[in-house]
């Protein structure tokens, strides 16, 4: 009976016969979900968490277990509220609203990370692009197609270059007509803060699930690596492939993961910050392997916006930072060597290497 961890855009769960992505709320069915105390060491500390707009599953191993869960969910909520942009409190909506403002250190620490990556990849990762998306209704699930006048205006505020960022006093100023939102990376930095906490609580084996980006904490309690599937972005029941591995972020972005259709075209959420509309990249999905969670967070977005050419070129340049597996539109599937040998599936695909 094989059990696996799925990063896809619904939810990381388990499921006792095969593999599969589940219901977004599904049930962690390894694990006692929300319980309040441990039989023994044995038995994991877990927990679901409703924040940042999805379902979350927290889960510990050994006598530290549940102390850890319980600081994770205080930090999953904190980092919620500092950060939502659907919070007219937070601190991102204040900094939005008037248009300029000091950053607490998380904050700062996912400007200044935001605002690298946008370098590193050519602008193909931008939280400018906030404007867009409630102009196509992601925000909100009011959606529409903006017309290409309204487009043209909105890219004309769009861009990280015009953010003025003052790093030595965490002090950021919003261009005309600006927003910014940082949910593109913001579950991948507090996947990372949870691994943390782990630390601290000596916790050896744990794993958080925050809505299909999954981190994973050493290895399992029995000593093997983590199996973390990956969604067949055309079926949501099923897999395309499984990574085994430890001590790591598997982080996916789709096509299929918010979208809406009109007039029998299909709209995704994955925008190009060059276009103003939906990537048009010829993937499907991208999945992110690294140590680094904000890193993959951001990634997972810009490769899929970079296509699989540029995708497999910028990984060519960057290979000690993180691995990738790239599905295409036409269901095929590449993987870079870095973690090729920790990669099955029933499908054929096609190794990336650094030649």
């Amino acid at each position: 009976m094989r059990k696996d961890w799925i990063a896809g855009a619904l939810a990381a769960c388990l499921l006792l016969t095969g593999c599969g992505a589940g219901a977004e709320n599904a049930k962690n069915t390894e694990t006692s979900a929300g319980s309040s105390a441990q039989t023994n060491t044995d038995e994991p500390a877990s927990k679901e968490i409703f924040a940042m707009d999805t379902y979350m599953t927290v889960t510990a191993y050994g006598e530290n277990g549940q102390k850890a869960v319980d600081a994770a969910e205080e930090e999953i909520q904190r980092l919620d509220a500092l950060l939502s942009t659907g919070s007219a409190d937070s601190e991102i909506s204040k900094i939005n609203a008037a248009g300029t403002g000091q950053l607490s250190e998380d904050s700062a620490e996912l400007v200044s990370r935001a605002l690298e990556i946008n370098r590193g990849t050519g602008g193909a990762f931008d939280i400018t692009v906030y404007p867009l998306m409630q102009a196509w209704g992601f925000t909100d699930e009011a959606y529409r197609v903006p017309s290409d006048s309204e487009l043209a205006a909105l890219l004309e505020k769009t861009g990280s270059d015009r953010l003025d960022w003052d790093a030595d006093s965490n002090t950021l100023a919003l261009g005309d007509g600006q927003a910014i939102d940082l949910g593109g990376i913001a579950k991948g930095y507090t996947s990372g803060r949870i691994m943390e906490l782990f630390d601290e609580c000596s916790v050896t084996s744990g794993m958080v699930s925050l809505g299909g980006n999954v981190h994973v904490h050493g290895s399992k309690p029995d000593g093997s690596k983590w199996r973390i599937g990956v969604q067949d972005p055309e079926n949501s029941e099923d897999i395309a492939g499984v990574l085994e591995l430890t001590d790591c972020a598997v982080i996916t972005s789709g096509g299929y993961e918010r979208y809406f259709e009109q007039d029998g075209t299909t709209y995704h959420h994955i925008i190009d910050p060059s276009t103003g509309k939906p990537a048009d990249s010829g993937l499907s999905s991208v999945t992110i392997v690294s140590a680094d969670g904000t890193l993959a967070d951001g990634l997972s977005t810009a490769l899929f916006v970079m296509g699989a050419d540029r995708a497999a070129e910028y990984w060519r340049q960057h290979a000690d930072e993180f691995d990738a597996v790239l599905i295409a539109d036409d269901g095929s599937i590449s993987v870079t060597e870095g973690i090729a040998d920790a990669f099955s599936s029933d499908h054929p695909f096609e190794t990336i290497s650094q030649q």
